[in-house]
């Protein structure tokens, strides 16, 4: 039974009501906030300011809420995760998807049985304080890449399986080495499923306070996240929503900014290494 006329036209109407209210309401809520002085932030609502200060706000909450070394921090750990994950989760799902032994498809199944098995956090604790990573960065980029890396292999195996072993057998016969083949020919082809898993571990990573509380634990490599969750424990945002928002604005920008250029690259990443 075909739908009715009226149900395709107010089904993207419904769609979009709900979008609006599930995101754009709490969007709302932050850039409002973030450009009211004090006296009218001291309850967060809806309404526009009576009067707007957005300059004032951001440069109090970048100075004061040191927000320059959290976002170094942050690049400092993000950047670092996503090459690894990129390097390690690309070379893995080489053997995965050209081998087919047990042990292979063994060592398969484990490695991407991390999509559904969370991190023990206390457990990851407890061993980087064994290895003296505790509260460092190195540390938390090896978490972060034990984390993110099961989604990378998931997506770019399925991707590699797509593509025809004959490019690499003849590779071979013209006598190039793995390393050459992985190199010229897979990488190449891998960069559709390259860009999607760049985007979403650094998506995650940046904005991502659980892990880091835990591991970094604040200090002078707090990342951005933690550094507003100190800033805002010390009381020096006591009540100053305006401020608290104005970084949360800043903070996301950034991101903001690779997603909106890069949303594509996720969808075809996602359906491309999804699809055998």
């Amino acid at each position: 039974m075909n739908p009715s006329p009226l149900w395709r036209l107010g089904r993207p109407a419904l769609v979009l009501a709900i979008a609006a209210l599930a995101v754009g309401v709490p969007l709302w809520l932050v850039l409002v906030t973030s450009a009211k002085p004090q006296g009218e932030a001291v309850t967060p609502d809806l309404r526009p300011p009576d009067h707007r200060q957005p300059a004032e706000n951001y440069a109090d909450a970048v100075g004061q809420g040191e927000m320059l070394r959290g976002m170094l921090n942050s690049l400092l750990v993000v950047i670092p995760s996503v090459v690894l994950v990129l390097i390690l989760g690309a070379g893995a799902a080489w053997v995965f998807a050209r081998r087919t032994s047990r042990l292979v498809s063994a060592a398969y199944a484990l490695t991407i049985s991390g999509l559904l098995l969370p991190p023990a956090v206390i457990t990851v604790v407890m061993e980087l304080r064994q290895f003296g990573l505790a509260n460092t960065r190195p540390g938390m980029i090896a978490v972060y890449t034990g984390m993110y890396l099961s989604t990378s292999i998931f997506f770019m195996t399925g991707f590699i399986r797509t593509i025809p072993a004959e490019l690499e057998e003849a590779a071979r016969v013209d006598g190039a080495k793995p390393l050459r083949i992985f190199v010229r020919i897979i990488l190449p082809l891998l960069r559709p499923v390259i860009a999607t898993a760049t985007i979403m571990v650094m998506l995650y990573a940046w904005s991502d306070v659980f892990y880091a509380f835990f591991v970094l634990g604040g200090g002078d490599v707090a990342t951005l996240p933690i550094n507003l969750y100190q800033v805002a424990s010390a009381q020096l945002y006591l009540n100053n929503w305006h401020l608290v928002f104005a970084y949360v604005v800043l903070m996301s920008l950034p991101m903001v900014a690779v997603f909106l250029v890069a949303q594509r690259k996720i969808v075809s990443g996602i359906t491309s290494g999804a699809v055998k």
